[in-house]
């Protein structure tokens, strides 16, 4: 009520969750940005929002801070100061007294989501030219070091000893050798409930190889490691909440690109399972690291859960949109708990078959799969069911196909840009299983 106060009113929809609370404070704190005043307050004082005022705290803060978000990462000229966002803003946040404590817990938790989330932005925004398989490694290193968890690089010479031959396969006709990412997080002091093994595809950028693709739309595959940039994030996270799981994730990094080197179609090729692939399509590369990943931490690790993230095909995009990530797994429970995350955060995920009636998509006549069916029909099933041949007849595997939802329009840019999706999703679900003290039922 005093004079010279600004009272900003912000609209939530009918029915917010957490996801559309994030989405209205992040398009504020966007549009508004250079507006602002430098002391900022936001009240919860009485709850009004439909959700517990933690979790409203914890999106609304997650929000305003993604909100600054600046996507001009090369941008050589420099903003007026009327384009420059306020300096040393400070946010109040009021609540109840009863919910002090609790608040002040999902600050600190919305702002390292949002941190980890800033990063996974820039890292999947950034074009080829600046972002390697080299520079994925760095990441987790740097990351690593940072939040205390061992990390690995195996570089070609190691990955060509370690018989990684459908990564190496990809990598033949790119100048950038590949990277194979292994990433352990390890909870201090604790005993962890369970095992997780993740797998992100980490495609720095895709042409199809010598199966090219259309030149139109060519430019968003410096994106094709969203499934990776997920991974990563999620163990940041993990690392940063000291959630009692034990985490080990696989990161096959590499480029899909056209030279004389290149995987053909027809090519038989090997993995480190020891299966062989005949080669169709070479824009089906994604699968084919992806395979390598799955089979080594099966083999080496043996985790409890096994799930892997990819932008993995058009045909996930033609079934769903821009709305929802594909889910397939083998476990009821598991595709429960997945759903019951994706709902909590927003990050949506819907089941497809997974049925063997499509196993016969994937016969070869010369080896033992083919990594494409060759029909323009169920691709994203068909991708499925070559990727489970890989798991070791993982009895908790989940595959999620997120090539729609990785990238999307926002208010940051006049094209598509980086979601961050998967991280706040696998967080959920990990934070659920510490709920459930690790059961899947």
């Amino acid at each position: 009520n005093q004079r010279g106060k600004r009272l900003y009113l912000l609209g939530l929809g009918e029915k917010p969750g957490a996801a559309e609370v994030m989405a209205a404070f992040r398009s504020f704190a966007f549009k508004r940005k250079t507006s602002l005043p430098a002391e900022l307050g936001i009240s919860f004082t009485e709850n009004k929002v439909g959700i517990p005022i933690p979790a409203a705290v914890e999106a609304a803060v997650n929000g305003m801070m993604l909100g600054f978000y600046d996507i001009g990462l090369y941008k050589t000229e420099e903003k007026k100061e009327s384009e420059k966002p306020v300096a040393n803003a400070k946010v109040d946040v009021f609540v109840p007294e009863e919910f002090a404590e609790a608040a002040q817990l999902a600050i600190e938790k919305g702002s390292a989501f949002a941190r980890t989330q800033l990063e996974i932005f820039d890292l999947v925004n950034a074009p080829a030219n600046k972002k390697t398989p080299q520079t994925l490694a760095d990441w987790a290193v740097q990351s690593g070091e940072r939040y205390g968890y061992s990390v690995k690089i195996f570089e070609k010479a190691e990955i060509e000893s370690l018989g990684l031959h459908a990564l190496l396969a990809v990598n033949r006709g790119s100048e950038n050798p590949p990277t194979f990412i292994v990433m352990e997080y390890l909870p201090k002091g604790k005993t962890p409930l369970k095992k997780i093994g993740l797998v992100g595809k980490g495609v720095t950028f895709d042409t199809g190889g010598l199966s090219i693709k259309p030149s139109a739309g060519m430019h968003y595959m410096k994106t094709d490691m969203g499934g990776a940039a997920a991974v990563m994030g999620t163990v940041e996270m993990a690392a940063k909440l000291q959630l009692p799981v034990h985490l080990i994730a696989a990161v096959p990094a590499t480029e899909n690109s056209v030279d004389a080197k290149s995987i053909r179609p027809g090519d038989v090729i090997g993995s480190y399972s020891g299966k062989t692939i005949e080669v169709i399509d070479t824009d089906a590369e994604g699968r084919l690291i992806l395979a390598d990943g799955l089979s080594y931490l099966s083999k080496n690790f043996q985790p409890d859960v096994l799930l892997d993230l990819a932008t993995l095909t058009g045909s996930c995009i033609r079934t769903l949109g821009y709305y929802a990530g594909g889910l397939f797994s083998n476990n009821d429970d598991l595709v429960s708990q997945l759903v019951q995350a994706s709902n909590a955060t927003g990050e949506r995920l819907w089941r497809l078959p997974l049925w063997d009636d499509y196993k016969k998509e994937i016969k070869s006549d010369v080896a033992d799969v083919k990594n494409f069916s060759g029909n323009p029909s169920a691709g994203a099933i068909t991708a499925a069911k070559f990727l489970e041949m890989f798991t070791g007849n993982h009895a908790a595997w989940a595959h999620m196909d997120i090539a729609g939802v990785a990238v999307a329009d926002s208010e940051f840019s006049s094209q598509k840009s980086a979601t961050g999706f998967g991280v706040r999703l696998l967080i959920a679900y990990l934070e659920g299983l510490v709920e459930r003290k690790g059961g899947l039922d």
